[in-house]
Formats: structure tokens, sequence, C-alpha cells
């Protein structure tokens, strides 16, 4: 495991215990990107936080909301790459229904351990959590109608292995509902660091023109990538959408 892998598992195993710790204090969320508005549960709606336990909501960690991009349907299997606290994996296997299978892939125990809580707190059974790599999903090719993330591809330190194995999993036909932090194409990978450090979700990112040639390469089409909101100087939060033929 490389170095800034684990200090990134450190750092979301901590933010998991902190939330375990507090046991729905009210104490506010936990921030694991940067910690600034720009990150947490911010883009969800009141509606939808009802859905899921205090917990899940304080352990949202993310930069967006892919529920609201990914437009899930009754019946599909979805996959949440970096599935943290589970708040978008209870949220889809709520919306795919009793046919449909919600899957949360996570490197750290102690998230797992907080995601599975959740779960059954809020009552999903159609939900399972998988412990792994985002570089190296447990998953069979073609198994997966649609696949989420919220924030976490960016932390990646092999991001061409992310999107390769993203295709793999995917069915034909089968979509990406991603939210992500993307650079300027003007920024280069010092000023990207100059802006935050590589754990806050920063100084991994990619530019614009970077995911959309990683998408591409590995087969995508219909390839979307547009920012949201600004997160850090020329730094956005970004909705991503592609599709496999």
């Amino acid at each position: 495991m490389s170095e800034l892998r684990e200090e990134v598992r450190d750092r979301y195993a901590k933010a998991a215990l902190t939330v375990l710790d507090s046991e729905g204090c009210g104490c506010g969320p936990v921030a694991c990107c940067d910690e600034d508005e720009s990150f947490g549960a911010a883009e969800y709606d009141a509606a939808m936080l009802s859905e899921v336990p205090e917990e899940a909501v304080l352990a949202s960690l993310g930069c967006g909301n892919p529920i609201a991009v990914a437009e899930l349907r009754e019946g599909e299997t979805v996959l949440d790459l970096g599935s943290g606290g589970g708040i978008d994996v209870i949220l889809s296997a709520r919306r795919v229904g009793a046919t449909g299978k919600a899957y949360g892939l996570d490197m750290t125990d102690e998230m797992l351990d907080l995601a599975r809580k959740n779960a059954a707190e809020a009552g999903v059974d159609n939900v399972e959590f998988l412990r792994g790599y985002i570089e190296e999903v447990p998953l069979p090719g073609g198994s997966v109608d649609v696949i989420i993330s919220n924030c976490v591809i960016n932390l990646s330190t092999e991001k061409p292995r992310v999107f390769d194995e993203m295709f793999r999993v995917l069915k034909p036909g089968g979509r990406l509902g991603i939210s992500d932090v993307v650079a300027g194409d003007e920024l280069t990978a010092e000023q990207r660091a100059e802006r935050g450090n590589f754990v806050g979700c920063i100084a991994g990112a990619m530019s614009f023109a970077e995911y959309e040639r990683e998408l591409t390469r590995v087969g995508f089409t219909q390839v979307e990538v547009q920012p949201t909101h600004e997160v850090a100087d020329r730094m956005y939060g970004a909705i991503v959408r592609a599709v496999k033929p």
C-alpha cells in the first residue's frame, strides 16, 4: 500500500471513529476532505437527509450528491466507489427497490462498520458492503448497472486503474453518475497542490481535460464533466456522466 493511500485510509478511519464515538451527539459533520462548507452533506436536500440515520449524515464527506446525478431506477444494481458511512448506498437502495441492489466499496474497516450499522438502522436489506480498493473492484465484469461515487476518485494514486475497473464492472449500457473535485485545465499539478493537500481532495484532482481523456480512453461515450461549484481557486465540485456502449 502506498504511503498516500495509507494516509487517506488513516484519515477516513479517524473520521468514522469520531462519528461512532459521538453516538449522534449532533455535533456536526466530520470533514474528511477540506474542512469547509464545500464538503459534507450540504448538497442533499432535507427530504433525502430524512431517509438516512444521523450518523450517516455526520459521516458524509463528499463534494456533491451523486444520487441526484445517477437517475436510479427500480431493479438496478448500483456500486458506490468509496462508500464511507453509507449515505449514498442507503439512498440508492431505497431508489432501486427490493428487486435492485446497492453495493458499497470501501478500504476502511471503520467506515465499513459504520456503514453497516447505518444500513441496519435504516432498515435496508438490499445492500452489501465490500472491503477493497477502487483500483481492484471485487465484483465480476458486467455485473453493475450504475456506478456512483462522491469525491473519492481524486484520492486514488492509480487513477487509470480506477477508470479501467469502472468500465469492466459495468454492463453494456451501464452508466456513471459521479461527484468529484476537478481542476481547471489551466492549473498545473504544482498549482493544484498549492491549493490543498492530497488527502484534502485537492492536490490529487484531475483537470477537466484529463478526466474526459481517461473516460474516453477506456471506452466510455456520452462523456460529460460539468462544474457545479468552486471549492478552491479554480478547483470545482463537478458532476461526471458517461455510458458504457
